[in-house]
């Protein structure tokens, strides 16, 4: 695959300037800080193809589901993440001509996203008419310190010529969404005002009635020395600007640094954004940009000194492990329990940047090691904060007795998904969150949670289940009929493999619970139930081998492997027709080998071998949660050049653009499995019991893999050679095992294993 920037260890580098690969760009380049975040669009004016995209944690509008059948139980919306007040801009005319990249003659063009230091940094040079040639940077953060901030520096220079210059500063909150239809506004003014030097704009989304404010203060300086000007004011209904002339002379740099505060009514009161969004960019002004940077640089060494994965030998793996590790911290934090993660973050529109099964069952593996033990139990705790709404989702379904459905999209607990197989077949969410919670307890041993939390999640999810199955006569076992497993190129089948496990591993579990925190929770008859069920529960099996049946009728299907399939038709969900889709083998991403992954100590290496054989090859991998699931399971079975071309796959997937979709937004919530595809994977760390178990098996180019996870809240250092292995141990006494062998390490002290 070929790259699309330079290969940087901490950078994404783009060095010339390509309007087809605009969009792309956007998304790739872009910033967050968890609460706020905006693609890589020009500040100033671009009449190109662009997707003007700010977007805000938590803000969403439910845009009306129309359905043309059976209405019974259909979400009532579908959740949006709205395009909101455009922050950045700041357009430039100079001797009356507007600058336009699309328009005019770029000499030199480079765009930098400083992973580091979590800036995005452009310098153009232009060539104007009569060879006026003229320089613009640009730096732009949005800070990880005070996440209400964000800054734009932009400084002109004219390299040989003098002229008259106009520019104009702006907050425009008159902003659409992509897929909106007839360009449908979803917000609503709310307030605006201008002075010299400064403004805000207030809107509020219509039906929902969330509040935002943005308000601007800015500086101009000539060679970093301010400088007077008269600005002429405009303060109309979602708008605000001020705009000024000035005479420029050849070889000065004039700057204007634009500070922004931003707040919404999420976490305020209605009446107090406004204030909190003009105090937020007055006090920013009053610190300085340099004061800011520092601080915003600051916040992320801080992060990179725990979460940082450092590959020797391999700096292509290099800038792409960063890369995710930059855009998942990026989009969440865990210092806001009504914020969870958006398959997009705040990269792009698509998905409605709502919850998915994607946060259980990648990211907060993630975060359960690179973070404190608090900001998995908020990602919990978000679904249990929800559980009445899953109870009553189910309830519309026709299910009772708190059996709860947990929606496979979600902003507020309600399900807001518009596809029907989606929305009503994708059951098997509801074990990823009870896996989530299986996971949470084998890492923190917090017992607390289970008994304060966990166990209603647990119980209502099994009830769920115990109703969902159904007994077959002829089968004489549990079966359960009309779903869609994680290969969602199948829709409607019988006895998806997976759902089946899952839900009998589900109903176990939290029996399991139940006995070990001696619970009542549930009656005598619903226990036998659910005892029944677990012991004939039917688990499709491919006769005479160890293969698991994807589901009823899955060899009734032609059997191809996905290279036949000719390459200018890949990747086949752009080029074929849902009908050909659905009757074809080919499976979108890990269904069968999701569940081996889950739970692989309850296969032997002969089975995990023969499935991983015979489904890979039938895997399009088209969609983004496929490789790292793949790569790990590779890895395991000792298939190092297949585990390193998918771990390329996963971790490059939007860099490199694999799935031709970058300019949609990036996948933010499989980046996590790209992170599980180095340290499950390569580093063959496993948590079980609360105790680390390490067997690594690097790919033959990396020479060393450095990183550090959290036990219990310990940090552990680990890097590994082809030689063997270091641990470093924290502030409390550690036990690992490798292979078979248990060592020890006492608190601030090391020990070295030897291959």
């Amino acid at each position: 695959m070929k790259n699309l920037f330079e290969i940087d260890e901490w950078k994404i580098i783009q060095d010339h300037f390509d309007p087809s690969k605009q969009l792309q760009a956007e998304s790739i380049f872009s910033i967050g800080n968890g609460a706020f975040g905006q693609r890589a669009n020009f500040e100033e004016f671009y009449s190109g193809k662009t997707l003007q995209g700010s977007y805000l944690g938590g803000i969403y509008y439910p845009d009306k589901t129309k359905v043309g059948w059976w209405k019974n139980g259909y979400p009532e919306y579908f959740a949006k993440v709205l395009n909101s007040c455009n922050w950045i801009g700041i357009d430039f005319w100079i001797n009356g001509k507007q600058l336009d990249l699309h328009k005019q003659k770029v000499i030199h063009f480079q765009r930098q996203l400083d992973m580091k230091n979590g800036t995005l940094q452009r310098t153009v040079t232009l060539n104007l008419e009569n060879d006026k040639k003229v320089k613009l940077d640009f730096i732009r953060f949005c800070s990880m310190d005070n996440k209400s901030i964000g800054i734009v520096k932009t400084t002109i220079t004219p390299l040989n010529f003098n002229a008259k210059l106009n520019t104009n500063v702006y907050l425009n909150g008159k902003v659409f969404n992509n897929d909106a239809n007839y360009d449908e506004l979803f917000w609503d003014n709310e307030h605006t005002n201008a002075y010299a030097f400064k403004g805000t704009v207030c809107t509020s989304t219509k039906k929902t009635k969330f509040i935002q404010s943005t308000a601007m203060e800015f500086l101009v300086d000539k060679d970093d020395s301010p400088i007077a000007i008269d600005p002429i004011i405009k303060c109309e209904p979602f708008y605000v600007s001020n705009e000024f002339e000035i005479n420029i002379e050849q070889g000065h740099s004039y700057s204007i640094t634009k500070f922004v505060g931003i707040s919404t009514n999420l976490n305020n009161p209605d009446e107090k954004t406004i204030n909190n969004a003009e105090e937020a960019a007055a006090n920013g002004k009053k610190e300085g940009f340099q004061s800011l940077l520092s601080s915003h640089k600051k916040a992320w060494n801080d992060i990179w000194k725990n979460a940082d994965v450092k590959i020797s030998g391999d700096v292509a793996a290099q800038q792409a492990i960063r890369f995710n590790i930059f855009q998942l911290y990026q989009t969440y934090t865990g210092e806001n329990e009504k914020l969870n993660i958006g398959p997009k973050g705040f990269t792009g529109e698509k998905y409605g940047g709502a919850t998915y099964w994607d946060t259980e069952a990648y990211c907060l593996p993630f975060y359960l090691k690179t973070s404190h033990s608090s900001v998995a139990k908020q990602l919990l705790k978000y679904r249990y904060n929800q559980l009445n709404k899953a109870i009553e989702n189910a309830e519309k379904l026709g299910f009772k007795n708190g059996a709860a459905l947990f929606p496979m999209v979600t902003m507020n607990g309600e399900e807001c998904h518009n596809e029907w197989e989606i929305t009503f077949e994708e059951i098997h969410r509801n074990g990823a969150i009870a896996y989530a919670i299986y996971n949470y307890l084998e890492h923190t041993g917090d017992k607390d949670y289970i008994i304060n939390y966990g166990i209603e999640v647990l119980v209502a999810i099994s009830r769920f289940w115990a109703q969902r199955f159904n007994w077959s006569e002829d089968k004489k076992a549990y079966v359960m009929l009309g779903v869609t497993g994680p290969n969602e190129y199948e829709n409607n089948v019988n006895n998806n493999w997976y759902t089946n496990f899952i839900a009998k591993w589900c109903l176990s579990y939290t029996m399991d619970c139940i006995n070990e925190i001696d619970s009542n929770i549930i009656g005598t008859d619903e226990k036998k139930l659910w005892e029944k069920i677990i012991n004939n529960t039917y688990l499709p099996q491919i006769s005479s081998s160890n293969i698991f049946l994807q589901q009823d009728g899955f060899l009734d299907k032609e059997q191809l492997n996905a290279n036949d399939i000719n390459s200018d038709e890949r990747p086949i969900n752009q080029h074929w027709s849902w009908d050909r889709i659905l009757r074809s083998i080919f499976i979108k991403q890990a269904d069968v080998l999701q569940g081996l992954y889950f739970f692989e100590d309850q296969f032997s290496i002969e089975e995990l071998k023969e499935n991983f054989e015979f489904y890979e090859p039938k895997t399009v991998h088209e969609s983004s949660l496929s490789p790292c699931i793949h790569s790990i399971l590779a890895t395991r079975l000792n298939k190092m050049d297949k585990a390193y071309e998918l771990y390329l796959r996963t971790s490059r997937l939007d860099l490199d653009d694999y799935n031709h979709e970058a300019d949609e937004g990036l996948h933010i919530t499989s980046m996590a499995g790209t992170w599980l595809a180095v340290i499950e994977g390569f580093a063959g760390v496993r948590i079980k019991n609360q105790m680390l178990h390490i067997n690594p098996n690097l790919p033959k180019n990396w020479d060393n893999l450095y990183f550090k996870i959290m036990i219990k809240n310990n940090p552990i250092t680990i890097e590994i050679n082809s030689l063997g292995f270091k641990i470093k141990n924290g502030s409390t006494a550690l036990k690992f095992q490798h292979k078979k062998d248990t060592y020890s390490i006492e608190p601030e002290k090391s020990t070295t294993i030897q291959f």
